[in-house]
C-alpha cells in the first residue's frame, strides 16, 4: 500500500497514548496509528471494497510492518 504523508491534529492525551503504545510494540507512531485507524474502521462497520481481497489486506499489513521496521532502524 502506498504511504501518504498527512497532517493530523490529535489531542495531547491521545498522542501520548499512541506514542507509548507504539514504543511498547516496537513500531513507529505512524505505523501504530495506521493500524489503529484500520482496526477502528472495521470495528465500527467498514467493510472491504468489492475488489479488495483479504490477501490484498494481508499484503498491505506486511508492507506496513516492513516500513515500520525500516523506520525504527533509521531512528537508531
Amino acid at each position: 500500500m502506498a504511504t501518504r504523508k498527512v497532517t493530523l491534529s490529535l489531542d495531547a492525551g491521545a498522542l501520548e497514548f499512541a506514542e507509548r503504545a507504539a514504543k511498547a510494540h516496537g513500531v513507529s507512531v505512524s505505523s501504530w496509528l495506521s493500524k489503529a485507524a484500520r482496526r477502528e474502521a472495521v470495528r465500527t462497520g467498514y467493510r472491504q471494497e468489492a475488489g479488495e481481497s483479504a490477501e490484498t489486506s494481508a499484503t498491505i499489513d506486511e508492507t506496513e510492518l516492513a516500513a515500520a521496521l525500516e523506520d525504527l532502524r533509521a531512528q537508531g
